[in-house]
């Protein structure tokens, strides 16, 4: 079997895999959200290309590489979202007689020639579509849409590389903290505004050259060699089994035995997201992206609006709960047989997870104090956002162990495929980022600042002290669907 025909033999194969999954139905309206976003998003970036063609023709066309690297850094981002690692996907043909070097290389040519890439091809060819009528030779502008997306193509390779390693060690998030700051080195000596400026001219005037393709071509081979090499060790060193253990014992938590059975689901919570690679690696990002805001809101005034400082302050205490109770029961999936044979076993553990996730509001209260000493939040609307987290957002979220019956890896990352199971996941993730924050607006044009987060603290309040009764709900009816959630679960193990 040649690599071309190995190619499309493992694309059809993905495309089979992803309507084969158990999700699959239950994610069309995931997907019909999705393709309104992706309109709206496409719309947004030909409008974007337009005007900045009317602005470059005649002249400025290098313009183009001058914003480009704005592109690429939020092309970077977005990948996090949605771009699977080979590493993930090649080890159920490992066992096969083909060559693992051909299979990871397909792989990641596929990733280069995934539809993501072509995303922004809705900014560029209307920017040099309009650039072409002004006057520029269409040799020319074939050669500089061709250079634009192949840089595009690039940042998919090195966020395959990024993400690999991040997976592996979350101090490898200096690899692209410091790469991406090395460029902006010149606004420490000759100030932030010159910088900026010198950066864009160095765009403006090299970016298209000779040097710059060759450049190009040097780095595309050089990422594609080291993403070859390391997804193919990785892919083998997980089915081989080959990750180094360390046995450790944990703490035995005693102080937990006095809440008897409630008391050792919560001693089940916290080892689980210590010992739990997938479970863990959420908890440290969401630490990672707390801190970043904290300091950013701190000493910056890059967010100023209303809505914006609301909104960040809200997203630092849902943070924790929205990742990781949108797939509530997901991991107690794997087990979930066990946990029925004895009666009110779910209630109990669905408290205990309500405890926990209320103790872990801790760190988001702490890490936002710098903010608060800097001025740019209140006391008052800190414990609001605390308190209206503590109650309707896990009240809404807990909802979602009624329907979910997907069971969740967990050592194995989790992944772009089936982020969403069912529609009520993806409604239920927008409704508590953007309606207390809805609320909260409302309620301090209505009245006054301190009467609307006084009123947020008292609904908040009124959902924790009436948890207990919720909960014991979302239990009775989990129990009515138990059979069909229990055949969910062992399908997708």
């Amino acid at each position: 079997m040649n690599k071309l025909t190995l190619f499309f033999m493992l694309r059809r194969n993905m495309k089979l895999s992803n309507k084969r999954h158990p999700m699959f139905e239950q994610n069309k309206v995931a997907i019909i959200f999705t393709i309104f976003g992706v309109a709206f998003m496409s719309i947004y970036l030909i409008v974007l290309g337009t005007f900045l063609g009317w602005g470059a023709r005649g002249g400025d066309e290098d313009l183009i590489f001058a914003v480009l690297p704005i592109f690429l850094l939020l092309d970077f981002f977005m990948r996090f979202g949605g771009q699977q690692l080979p590493s993930l996907l090649i080890k159920p043909y490992l066992l096969m007689p083909i060559r693992r070097s051909d299979i990871t290389d397909c792989f990641i040519v596929m990733s280069m020639l995934s539809s993501f890439n072509l995303l922004w091809l809705l900014f560029l060819v209307p920017f040099f579509f309009i650039v072409c009528c002004g006057g520029l030779p269409f040799s020319t502008t074939m050669g500089m849409l061709i250079v634009c997306e192949w840089l595009i193509v690039i940042n998919a390779l090195w966020y395959m590389l990024v993400r690999t390693l991040i997976n592996q060690s979350l101090w490898w998030v200096a690899l692209p903290i410091a790469i991406y700051a090395l460029p902006l080195s010149p606004m420490l000596f000759i100030g932030a505004e010159k910088g900026l400026e010198t950066i864009f001219e160095f765009c403006y005037n090299y970016a298209y050259s000779g040097t710059a393709v060759a450049i190009y071509a040097v780095v595309t081979i050089v990422l594609f060699v080291i993403n070859s090499r390391l997804q193919k060790h990785l892919a083998a060193s997980e089915v081989a089994a080959e990750e180094k253990k360390d046995f450790q014992n944990t703490a035995q938590m005693s102080f937990l035995d006095r809440y008897g059975l409630t008391g050792e689901y919560l001693k089940l919570e916290v080892k689980s997201a210590i010992r739990n690679k997938a479970i863990r690696q959420r908890y440290i990002q969401g630490l990672f992206l707390i801190v970043m805001l904290s300091a950013l809101l701190s000493f910056t005034d890059i967010y100023e609006g209303r809505f914006a400082i609301n909104m960040w302050c809200l997203y630092c205490f849902v943070f924790f709960g929205a990742v990781n109770l949108v797939k509530i029961m997901g991991p107690e999936g794997n087990y979930i047989d066990l946990m029925l044979t004895h009666k009110e076993n779910i209630l109990e553990i669905l408290k205990a997870k309500y405890y926990f996730f209320c103790s872990v509001l801790i760190i988001p209260t702490v890490l936002l104090l710098p903010p608060v000493f800097s001025g740019r939040f209140s006391i008052l609307m800190v414990l609001a956002y605390l308190f209206i987290t503590l109650g309707l957002e896990h009240f809404l979220l807990f909802q979602l162990a009624v329907y979910n019956k997907a069971s969740l890896p967990l050592n194995e990352k989790v992944t772009s495929k089936g982020n969403f199971e069912n529609s009520l996941q993806l409604v239920i993730e927008l409704v508590v980022f953007f309606v207390p924050v809805t609320l909260s607006l409302l309620f301090t044009n209505i009245f006054d600042e301190a009467i609307g987060y006084y009123i947020l603290i008292a609904i908040g309040l009124a959902f924790t002290l009436t948890h207990n009764i919720w909960l014991r709900n979302i239990y009775q009816r989990f129990m009515k669907r138990r059979y069909e959630n229990l055949e969910g679960f062992r399908a997708t193990r």
